[in-house]
């Protein structure tokens, strides 16, 4: 396949990709002058309400993926943040160690992700957040924590808070 047919199905998958998820981006700017991007997302947690995070994550320009030649995969660098945004509504979420995935999206044509995962420590009464990339040959050690604390915060469990009985 030339490099001129996979630039262009490369530009005809990425918009596909980017119109099927249900974040929003918030932010974004170029950190150098081969169009590489620094891209910023709100994430709303589909089981919990008033909590937001934003997840910021690197975009690779045309420029660069044409002198590095490597067309189909970001780097596995991010970074999250996340706040309460009003009253916490929390739904029936995983409680065990492993918690359960929030996000993910490709960082490559295949084999790649970015993914957050929300885990519940009830020891502490909070929401901790990670950021990390899947990739499935190697994986990768590089990942972003972030906790909300629920401790005096208005919080509502719908379905009972944990260990309590209501």
């Amino acid at each position: 396949m030339t490099r001129k047919r996979i630039f262009v199905l490369f530009a005809l998958i990425l918009p596909f990709a980017a119109a099927c998820s249900n974040d929003k981006e918030v932010g974004e700017f170029k950190n150098d002058w081969l169009g590489n991007e620094i891209k910023i997302k709100q994430l709303q947690d589909p089981r919990i309400e008033g909590v937001v995070c934003h997840l910021s994550y690197f975009d690779r320009g045309v420029w660069d993926r044409l002198g590095k030649g490597n067309w189909f995969e970001n780097p596995s660098n991010s970074s999250i943040s996340c706040l309460q945004s009003g009253p916490i509504r929390i739904g029936r979420i995983d409680l065990d160690k492993s918690g359960e995935e929030v996000f993910d999206q490709n960082q490559s044509l295949i084999f790649k992700q970015l993914a957050v995962r929300r885990i519940y420590d009830a020891d502490s009464d909070s929401l901790m957040y990670v950021s990390y990339s899947r990739k499935i040959v190697d994986g990768s050690a590089k990942m972003s924590l972030s906790t909300v604390p629920l401790f005096g915060e208005d919080v509502t469990w719908l379905n009972g808070k944990p260990g309590t009985g209501n």
